[in-house]
């Protein structure tokens, strides 16, 4: 695609300023979900603290990939099981989770720097990725929707209010990105949440007035004993005990890691997830390089955008308590707006870090109604749903051993096809993607003249 900004171009700064921010806004609502799924106590996972730890995290991908992949990493929704269960180690266990995790890409990372990641390549070829990063997308759906329905501030689990407003979100979103100018075209998603927010504070308040609960879509009470500033609750404080007088008055009970089991017990919690959102990862950058025109797997190298989402992981769960993981939202973010610059990516990293102590933009985003995160976040899944499908174009899916190798992917990541095998459980996409790949290596061999022609055409 045609970019406004390309990967190593800043935007002037008050503009950049303002692009961060809905790179933020984009990928928010996510990293503040993930801590309060996983430790819904809040004893050993903080929302604040998370939202810092992502800044961090992504600030060294930035530095391990040389500033040419336009990333952002979150808290990874993968690891919210592992997560819940490593809290019964206290704030130790969690980092060593993720510490584990982190490790596994970094591994990986030194493999394919000795062996190169031209297998990467020919195992990946557009015929398996462009329907895995469909399925990414399609995957996100449920959620979409979920939030845009936002049943639960309905007694009767279905409101057409929030669905309205979610709507509006969405179309106020399409109308910025198609119809805006050009400095609107740049910012869709601030403008429809901001348009939509407005219109939700006013039902709200005629709700409050009128006693009708439909209409009550903001969270008003995220503003209660609201602090201007507070220091987050960092994972690295209470590793060395900070808050063990708080978490004794309020549960009775510190947990640590007190034995090797419980380190093995952890390891077998985190280490085989990270093996699932590997699949995701090489997903995503190679959903990125079309985007941005550039070949992400070889320069700056899968090697280093492994070592930049590990380490950066490890360094993010140090901080926030939550592993971290390449952004769908970030890329659709990247895709819509045609802004690549790596400098919109470090600012927004920066705006994570600083407002973590600032409580009441925490307190405006607790407060921003799911149903509007969910109609913005039609346009961002489905960008990464139609980038898949636009990976296909290439593909002569007449070939019945390309198409099987698609209909394997999608039917089933679609159906929700999950194996568990003991404490391991791969999730529908990285099973996906692994029948995939078997079924393109073993029926879909070609012979020297077949695989030339192939080529040229992808």
């Amino acid at each position: 695609m045609k970019l406004v900004y390309d990967i190593d171009q800043k935007p002037p700064i008050r503009k950049n300023l303002v692009y961060a921010l809905q790179q933020l806004l984009a990928i928010m609502a996510a990293t503040l979900l993930v801590p309060i799924l996983a430790d819904a106590s809040g004893l050993y996972l903080n929302q604040p603290a998370a939202l810092a730890g992502a800044g961090v995290g992504t600030l060294f991908y930035l530095w391990a990939t040389r500033k040419q992949s336009p990333v952002f990493l979150g808290s990874s929704f993968a690891f919210i099981a592992p997560l819940a269960g490593a809290a019964a180690f206290g704030f130790l266990g969690i980092f060593l989770g993720a510490l584990f995790a982190g490790l596994v890409y970094v591994v990986i990372a030194l493999i394919i720097k000795a062996t190169g990641s031209a297998w990467v390549n020919k195992l990946l070829p557009p015929v398996v990725i462009g329907p895995t990063v469909a399925l990414i997308g399609l995957s996100l759906c449920g959620s979409a929707v979920n939030n845009l329905q936002n049943t639960a501030v309905s007694p009767d689990n279905y409101n057409l209010v929030c669905i309205a407003v979610g709507i509006f979100a969405f179309l106020v979103t399409v109308w910025a990105s198609v119809k805006g100018g050009k400095r609107i075209q740049m910012i869709p998603f601030i403008i429809g949440i901001v348009a939509a927010y407005i219109v939700a504070l006013i039902l709200t308040l005629i709700g409050n007035a009128s006693g009708i609960e439909a209409l009550k879509v903001v969270n008003l009470a995220a503003f209660e004993n609201m602090e201007i500033f507070k220091v987050p609750h960092f994972t690295f404080l209470g590793i060395f005990g900070v808050y063990d007088q708080e978490i004794a008055a309020a549960a009775g009970e510190v947990k640590h890691v007190t034995s090797f089991s419980d380190v093995l017990n952890i390891f077998v919690l985190f280490a085989p997830v990270a093996f699932v959102t590997l699949a995701e990862h090489i997903a995503d950058h190679k959903n990125l390089s079309t985007i941005v025109n550039r070949d992400l797997i070889t320069n700056p190298g899968l090697d280093h955008t492994l070592v930049g989402d590990g380490v950066g992981s490890i360094l993010g769960s140090f901080v926030g308590g939550c592993p971290n993981t390449t952004y769908g939202e970030s890329v659709g973010c990247v895709a819509i707006t045609g802004n690549a610059s790596v400098s919109t990516i470090a600012i927004a990293a920066v705006y994570c870090i600083i407002l973590s102590f600032f409580g009441p933009f925490t307190a405006f985003v607790n407060s921003i109604p799911s149903c509007i995160t969910g109609g913005v976040c039609i346009a961002l899944y489905g960008f990464i749903a139609v980038s898949g499908l636009k990976m296909l174009q290439p593909v002569n899916l007449a070939d019945n051993r390309n198409l099987f190798v698609v209909a394997s992917i999608l039917v089933c990541g679609i159906g929700g096809l999950t194996l568990n095998l003991g404490p391991v459980t791969i999730s529908p996409i990285a099973f996906a993607l692994i029948l995939g790949i078997i079924v393109n290596v073993v029926f879909n061999r070609r012979d020297a003249n077949e695989a030339k022609a192939n080529e040229a055409n992808q």
